[in-house]
């Protein structure tokens, strides 16, 4: 599975203050993410806004995939507050690692912020690194089967359903599924089937 190493000490606020100028703390309430290297370790840290204001800083994601026993995959629609993609269909949880948290301790708590969701069992898929325009990520994907009755409604997750895996095979290319969902479920589409 993929790990994250942080070092022994608090690593340093990205971006880096400029000559002459003294470095400021975040405030308590911004949100820090770990900056890593491709191997996991830990480099810096950095307030979301600016790791999706376009600095290209690798941070990791974590992903979980639903899938219940008759081969349907429960997807979320995204909230229609989201900068991006509002109103499209997403994996079921989906979020950011938190400065000082592993993998599974972010993966645990998105599920229940998300979801409710905290007995589970994950399976780790892999990861691979997802760039856009604003932000470079590397995502850290899970799955887990089972006849979970899931019933998001939230501000963070509006809506969700289980759908037929060919269903959304279908419809893949139709601006109903976001571009990093659609991606990925090429990738994993078989690996989530072999899990059944």
């Amino acid at each position: 599975m993929y790990e994250l190493f942080y070092p022994p000490y608090p690593a340093p606020v990205l971006p880096r203050p400029q000559a002459g100028t003294r470095a400021v703390p975040p405030a308590p309430d911004v949100e820090m993410f770990p900056i890593i290297e491709p191997s996991g370790l830990v480099v810096g840290q950095a307030a979301r806004s600016y790791c999706h204001g376009g600095s290209n800083l690798l941070h990791p994601v974590v992903h979980l995939h639903i899938v219940d026993r008759d081969s349907r995959l429960f997807v979320q629609r995204r909230s229609l507050s989201k900068d991006l993609f509002p109103g499209w269909w997403d994996t079921a949880v989906g979020g950011h690692v938190s400065y000082g948290e592993g993998i599974e301790e972010a993966l645990f708590r998105e599920a229940e912020e998300e979801l409710g969701f905290t007995s589970f069992n994950p399976v780790f898929l892999g990861n691979y690194v997802w760039e856009s325009s604003t932000e470079r990520e590397m995502v850290c994907m899970f799955a887990t089967v089972g006849n979970f009755p899931l019933e998001p409604h939230n501000d963070e997750v509006p809506e969700g359903k289980y759908i037929p895996m060919q269903e959304i095979e279908d419809n893949l290319g139709k601006s109903l599924f976001t571009p990093n969902f659609e991606e990925e479920f090429r990738k994993i589409r078989s690996s989530l089937e072999a899990l059944l």
